[in-house]
């Protein structure tokens, strides 16, 4: 019933959204044309893909990101609900343009560290924000007893990625997400430990609060007749006063890198769809 109460919860703190009092009226009644350069994006996610946006130096942010089971269950897991996968993630700006964060993901019981730098943002004078992004992941589920030779760095997982965006005009920003993946120990035989791919996202604002967001990785070294696919997230911010909301859909139910490009388990064309959200707060 937990998921029940956090959906209920989400919903609620929806509809209070246009009563709170915060600085997106005043930053839009201020905006000069100018304005849009930066930033790119609301969220440090579009949807799954990291975003351009990065913490400012003191800024605090408390993530909870949650992907239902695929809805192809129907009725025999509440259409996913069942059998969800729930992150919490702290990220906290240490210095001007640099974060750093911690979680903890449920699905393979995967902790993580990772950081993100500002390298170069959109301005008159540069047509583009750069950012850079790293991640370590440590899968915790992994047992000796179905690997009797387990080391630790075999439980390992890293990412890195370089964030290139651009705000277009007040309505749209697109991302282009070159990205290397390297996994010590891998799910398939045939699976390249070292993987490269290429991530693309967008943002199309539709209302004052609201967007439209989407977001793709094309994955070049995947293992022919492998079970996994590309993920393909799309999805739609809400955003309130300190919070942004995002509702999403994807046929990836991990959140962390390492695990929606490497292993996306669903298939758009057989519904094999995760339902999720991501909440944000920042402090």
């Amino acid at each position: 019933m937990k998921y029940y109460y956090i959906l209920a919860f989400v919903c609620l703190w929806s509809i209070h959204m246009h009563a709170q009092d915060d600085l997106l009226d005043e930053l839009e009644e201020e905006a000069t044309p100018e304005m849009f350069e930066s930033p790119a994006f609301k969220a440090m996610k579009i949807g799954n893909l990291q975003s351009t946006k990065v913490a400012a130096k003191g800024d605090f942010y408390l993530y909870v990101s949650h992907r239902f089971g695929t809805l192809e269950d129907g009725l025999s897991t509440f259409f996913g609900f069942d059998n969800a996968n729930t992150k919490i993630q702290l990220v906290y700006g240490l210095f001007e343009g640099w974060q750093f964060g911690i979680s903890r993901e449920s699905l393979r019981k995967t902790y993580a560290l990772h950081t993100k730098m500002k390298i170069k943002g959109q301005s008159e004078s540069f047509p583009f924000n750069i950012v850079g992004y790293a991640t370590a992941n440590i899968n915790t589920q992994v047992r000796k007893e179905r690997f009797p030779f387990l080391l630790f760095e075999d439980r390992l997982s890293y990412a890195s990625q370089l964030l290139i965006s651009r705000r277009f005009n007040n309505n749209f920003s697109f991302e282009l997400a070159p990205t290397y993946v390297r996994h010590n120990l891998t799910l398939e035989a045939n699976q390249k430990h070292d993987q490269f791919a290429m991530g693309a996202g967008g943002r199309l604002k539709i209302s004052k609060r609201m967007s439209i967001n989407m977001d793709y990785v094309y994955n070049f070294s995947r293992a022919d007749n492998t079970a996994f696919r590309n993920p393909f997230t799309v999805g739609v911010d809400i955003e309130t006063g300190g919070h942004v909301f995002q509702l999403l859909f994807s046929n990836a139910q991990s959140t962390n890198e390492p695990g929606f490009i490497s292993y996306a388990e669903g298939d758009w064309g057989d519904g094999d769809v995760f339902f999720g959200f991501n909440i944000v707060r920042v402090f």
